[in-house]
């Protein structure tokens, strides 16, 4: 029990918590010691009953059955392994921001936990597109193409793929928003962390809070004239089953 007990202490703070309640609450459901189902009736037990914990909930519950557990340990370990990378990695040191990604995320889905998942495997697929992943029976692959891989997949286990694909624009959406568009591109920022949140979980590297202030402008290199300017570094990948 002491094996298991250090494993999960050492898994990130917020990967943790998301981790540990992405299981107890389809356990609870699966108990049935509260009923997390009737995603029809969503809006009436939110406005009308006040049950103001249903948007939480609805986004952690899985409905675990003979059919679909095997669906639902695949997610979660998607959730673990993904999660962790990207919060261990790109967003080192940065609580807030990954807080921040994680709630923009949820409030453009809402009601279902595979969504969320997916848009965090997203987000780590851009930071590390190029970073070679391996797969199933040993298939090797970039990770920009990670997302649409595991939407295949998930739809021969699964029988859908609306899940998959929802995540997958949310996290483009996310990404495109807050990096591509006013890095790479030069736009305005759509998006910014809070400041709330950085009081709640201040950054821990030397004070430095977000990812800077992006250009107003994109401007090619001097010694490029006529070209293209060039890419922006989204960080180091990480190798999946690699030392």
């Amino acid at each position: 029990m002491s094996d298991i007990g250090d494993w999960f202490r050492s898994i990130p703070f917020i990967t943790r918590y998301w981790f540990a309640a992405s299981i107890a609450v389809p356990l609870i459901g699966k108990l049935g010691l509260v009923d997390f189902r009737n995603l029809l009736l969503f809006p009436e037990m939110v406005f009308s009953r006040f049950h103001i914990w249903r948007p939480v909930t609805a986004t952690l519950y899985f409905p675990i059955t003979p059919n679909t557990g095997f669906l639902y340990l695949v997610n979660l370990y998607f959730l673990y392994h993904y999660s962790t990378r990207l919060e261990t990695g790109s967003f080192d040191g940065r609580p807030a921001d990954y807080i921040f990604m994680l709630l923009f995320n949820w409030i453009c889905i809402v009601l279902l936990m595979i969504p969320l998942i997916m848009s965090v495997l997203y987000v780590w697929a851009q930071f590390n597109k190029d970073t070679v992943v391996s797969f199933w029976f040993g298939t090797q692959f970039k990770a920009h193409y990670l997302p649409w891989v595991i939407l295949a997949f998930n739809f021969i286990i699964g029988g859908s793929f609306v899940n998959e694909l929802t995540g997958n624009l949310v996290g483009h959406l996310y990404f495109f928003l807050m990096f591509k568009y006013p890095m790479d591109l030069g736009g305005r920022a759509f998006l910014s962390t809070p400041e709330f949140l950085y009081r709640f979980f201040p950054s821990r590297r030397g004070g430095v809070s977000g990812f800077g202030v992006p250009p107003t402008r994109r401007q090619a290199p001097q010694d490029n004239a006529g070209g293209f300017g060039g890419r922006h570094n989204w960080g180091q990948g990480f190798r999946l089953g690699g030392e």
